[in-house]
């Protein structure tokens, strides 16, 4: 059993990407994502909290702020990468759990047990990436 907090925000870029599965997608294109991301824990902090929820909405907004608005093609960290939907789940994860690891958040993230960053590319469509924190 776990206590979970969501917060939403979203972010939009321009990207291209290659290989013959990608079809048109090879082309320069944009896309808006809404992310969800997600805190687990099985025990309330001592607040009777999972995480202050304000911190993670700044900490979210924070982590998009770095790729809103950007061409990734054009960025050195993605060079070579096709920085699909699932690639940008990853990314924001870790970028979020460098945010906790910090000290963002506050000091009652020890028992925080996982986080998953799901990114809807439409009403119809999206992907996620989850795991563990240390």
């Amino acid at each position: 059993m776990m206590y979970t907090v969501c917060v939403r925000d979203h972010f939009m870029v321009a990207h291209s990407f290659r290989g013959e599965t990608f079809g048109p997608a090879q082309r320069l294109h944009g896309a808006t994502y809404v992310v969800d991301l997600e805190l687990r824990r099985p025990e309330l902090d001592p607040e009777g909290v999972v995480v202050d929820i304000g911190k993670l909405g700044t900490c979210l907004r924070s982590v998009l702020d770095e790729l809103n608005y950007r061409n990734l093609d054009e960025l050195p960290q993605f060079k070579g990468r096709n920085t699909t939907t699932e690639f940008l789940a990853r990314e924001i994860f870790d970028r979020v759990a460098a945010c906790i690891e910090e000290g963002q958040l506050g000091a009652n993230t020890a028992g925080l047990s996982s986080m998953r960053v799901a990114l809807h590319e439409s009403h119809a469509a999206w992907a996620a990436y989850e795991g563990p924190l240390a």
